[in-house]
């Protein structure tokens, strides 16, 4: 296919302005505007506040753990608390601009393009209490325990409470429900308006929106294929935040930090 003059000119001028781009963004990760802990305030940064609404009188910044690592290219907006380690994989977004606050305990993950989100939890200064779960005596939008993975493309939105050591699979949902600690939600299932028991799984694929089912889940026992499978999760996105924080050892990295 022939490309006329004023194509091949369009095409330098857009590749033009997108070296500019990677120019800014160069010269912004040197000022340390994108790290993970920073409380900034920034057209350049995807760590940022909320906005004031009708739903949110209040600006908030988030509460990010120094351990904790946030890749470029996830958003975490808000009134948001990320704990020790927290991975925040790319394409990931953990927004409290609407329902707040949303917790994620220690060493808990949240892998690409996952989504974290929640209904509003007060209106023109008034809670919303049905878009809230009560945990350890606070109120949450969306709690998320320790030790959890929150594998690819899930999502949980609030009101929701995910519980500690759960594995929430490849394009799950969990929303208006309440997951208890050490549970298996396979990929694809959708979780909705039920509590489930600790030490349970959702098989994969299932559509679960009746207590009374939820109350028949399979228990997870010895023989279940992954029983396992959270920890060594867990596992390893401990050591990428740790990785990606910098914390790696000098003979891998060059022997200074980047």
């Amino acid at each position: 296919m022939r490309i006329t003059t004023d194509t091949t000119e369009s095409r330098r001028s857009f590749f033009c302005k997108l070296m500019g781009l990677a120019g800014i963004g160069w010269a912004i990760s040197k000022l340390g505007i994108n790290e993970a802990h920073a409380k900034v305030d920034s057209k350049y940064t995807n760590i940022m506040p909320n906005v004031k609404a009708s739903f949110n009188h209040h600006l908030a910044y988030p509460d990010i753990n120094l351990t904790a690592y946030v890749h470029p290219l996830a958003s975490v907006i808000g009134n948001i608390y990320l704990g020790k380690r927290v991975m925040v994989s790319p394409c990931a977004s953990v927004r409290g601009d609407e329902g707040t606050p949303i917790y994620v305990g220690d060493y808990s993950n949240i892998q690409d393009c996952c989504v974290i989100h929640a209904l509003e939890t007060a209106e023109d200064g008034h809670e919303v209490s049905k878009n809230l779960y009560e945990v350890n005596g606070k109120k949450y939008a969306v709690y998320i325990g320790k030790n959890v993975s929150l594998a690819h493309q899930s999502q949980v939105h609030g009101p929701a409470v995910v519980g500690n050591n759960t594995f929430v699979g490849m394009q799950a949902l969990v929303f208006k429900a309440v997951i208890g600690n050490n549970c298996v939600i396979e990929p694809g299932a959708k979780v909705l308006g039920v509590k489930v028991a600790d030490g349970r799984y959702v098989p994969m694929g299932t559509v679960l929106n009746k207590q009374a089912d939820a109350d028949n889940l399979p228990r997870i026992t010895d023989a279940y294929p992954f029983k396992q499978l959270n920890s060594g999760v867990v596992h390893v996105n401990v050591q990428l935040a740790d990785g990606y924080n910098q914390k790696i050892p000098k003979e891998y990295a060059g022997g200074k930090h980047h």
